[in-house]
């Protein structure tokens, strides 16, 4: 059954426990990074039964070569080695799976963009095992989440950074909260969910566009006759007489036994664009998944006649496609920072939640440079600041409810505890009966919208690996968290840090219209960083500030 299929390509939970326990462990063994030689003999002997029971033969080392957005097929690197040995006394071929296989691995670093930190005369690269993301299987192969590194350590991947980013957020955010009135054991994470947006093209019409296979988007001819102006495309019927929908049943079904739960599907707003959504994870695991979910939709695509373009403005004046970033921080045992009655529960303290915004909102208005830096691609400068896409000027939207909430906290008008209003409709008829709905809109125009529980990176593109834009977000975050621990144990208060804090930020809150062109006017006169080019927004990873912050 579909329940019964769900995650048996991947190494973590019951499917772990049944091997595990076949060599004396159970699946708690894979939470600890910390592994001896024989507890990892014990797990590569149980990821050998597994993979041989499920026919697969070959492994390898699965990493995020730096600059690996859009430019490279799944966006991911790796070299397959069959599982096996030499039998010298059967003169015969046998499978074989080490723990030092399965911990390390070795490759050639010089020949991936890297910055100079390798040369061919200067080539090693090692292969680590990533043990906060699973291992899993596809094929015949399973595929081991590693981190790449130099000879000498320096990073050669994007998973490493964001690795380094987690735990400083975790260390400076268990910091503060201690000071706030909660103690965190086990350290925070980062958790976000990942909104994958898509064109599925007709392959025929697909084939005859040069332009469309060798760049990704369309470069010459006129536009589509018909593009968007119907506003009928958007969420309409996903009818079983069209393609897509199998295809995006198929694309489901890969990712289920994968451990890849895609709730929703729908049609966007664009003619042949589509969306998927899967719950909500903690980062490495929710990146590594989505750099295999674009991998099954390029491939699954043509057994249904379709070619699938995640290129971010493949077609001129209708929509191109994104994918939003929804980002929040959590304990261990659920208490979201994000949410404001989680954070007054836990704490017991009024200040604490605002201090909290005060930390995020401080490192958006000092490092949105940065934030631009983590989206600039080619794609995504022709699709940013157009056809619902929000502009290049890193601004916050709160809501009414929110901004007031803080406002008056800023200015000491009064504390307690955040009660957003709410209202109820009522559509005058027996059959519907009245509902609640919040008294925040949604605002579409807004780079980085707040949502009651989580941020929503809007502006991401979609073919981005999104490893650097968690980066950004967890070290400019913890550097804040860092800042707020030192000035309370040096004796100040809370409630100051967060006033004074939001006094001296505000003016990268923005509720309007982010497309109006007076309004957009207005926040460049504000200070806010407003970089257009994604040239310029690069040279900003440079700059003494952020070199100083990493």
């Amino acid at each position: 059954s579909m329940y019964e299929d769900y995650g048996k390509h991947v190494f973590t939970g019951t499917v772990a426990d049944t091997y595990l326990k076949k060599h004396g462990a159970d699946a708690s063994i894979l939470k600890d990074p910390s592994w001896t030689k024989t507890h990892a003999d014990v797990v590569a002997n149980a990821v050998l039964d597994w993979a041989v029971d499920n026919g697969a033969n070959t492994y390898c080392h699965w990493f995020q070569p730096m600059a690996s957005s859009g430019v490279r097929h799944g966006q991911t690197g790796q070299v397959q080695n069959m599982m096996m040995k030499f039998n010298n006394d059967t003169n015969e071929v046998e499978f074989d799976f080490k723990g030092k296989d399965l911990i390390k691995g070795e490759t050639d670093g010089s020949s991936y963009p890297n910055g100079g930190l390798r040369a061919t005369h200067t080539a090693g690269g090692y292969l680590a095992l990533d043990t906060s993301s699973p291992i899993f299987l596809r094929g015949d192969t399973i595929f081991v989440p590693s981190a790449f590194v130099s000879y000498y350590g320096a990073a050669l991947d994007e998973k490493t950074p964001l690795l380094r980013a987690n735990a400083a957020l975790s260390k400076q955010g268990t910091r503060l909260l201690k000071h706030l009135g909660l103690e965190v054991k086990d350290g925070l994470r980062a958790n976000i969910g990942l909104e994958q947006e898509m064109f599925l093209v007709p392959r025929e019409e697909f084939y005859r566009r040069p332009d469309l296979q060798l760049t990704g988007r369309t470069v010459i001819g006129r536009n589509a006759p018909r593009g968007q102006e119907m506003c009928d495309h958007y969420m309409a019927p996903l009818s079983s007489a069209t393609a897509a929908l199998a295809c995006m049943q198929e694309i489901q079904e890969e990712c289920w036994k994968m451990g890849i739960p895609l709730k929703t599907r729908h049609r966007e707003v664009a003619p042949n664009q589509f969306e998927f959504a899967p719950l909500f994870g903690s980062n490495t695991t929710q990146i590594d998944q989505n750099l295999w979910v674009m991998q099954i939709i390029e491939e699954v695509a043509p057994r249904h006649g379709l070619a699938a373009l995640l290129q971010e403005k493949p077609f001129n004046d209708v929509n191109g496609s994104g994918k939003h970033n929804n980002w929040s921080i959590a304990t261990p045992d659920g208490v979201n920072l994000l949410n404001p009655h989680n954070v007054l529960d836990a704490t017991g303290n009024d200040d604490a939640f605002p201090i909290i915004m005060a930390a995020v909102v401080a490192a958006l208005d000092e490092h949105g440079d940065l934030l631009r830096m983590s989206i600039a691609s080619p794609g995504n400068d022709f699709r940013l600041g157009a056809c619902e896409a929000p502009p290049a000027i890193v601004s916050t939207y709160l809501g009414d409810d929110m901004t007031f909430f803080l406002e008056h906290f800023k200015d000491g008008k009064g504390k307690g505890a955040y009660k957003p209003g709410v209202k109820t409709l009522d559509l005058g008829t027996r059959e519907v009966m009245p509902f609640e709905v919040p008294a925040e809109d949604r605002n579409r125009t807004s780079p980085f919208p707040y949502g009651g529980a989580r941020f929503e990176f809007r502006a991401v593109g979609s073919s981005q690996n999104v490893s650097m834009v968690n980066t950004v977000l967890n070290t400019i975050t913890a550097e804040k968290f860092a800042e707020f621990a030192d000035r309370i144990e040096a004796g100040e208060s809370p409630a100051h840090i967060a006033q004074e804090t939001l006094k001296k930020h505000w003016k990268v809150i923005f509720n309007g219209d982010n497309y109006c062109a007076d309004a957009q006017q207005e926040l460049t006169d504000r200070g806010i960083w407003r970089i257009d080019s994604g040239v310029e927004a690069i040279h900003r990873l440079t700059a003494d500030k952020n070199i100083a912050l990493f």
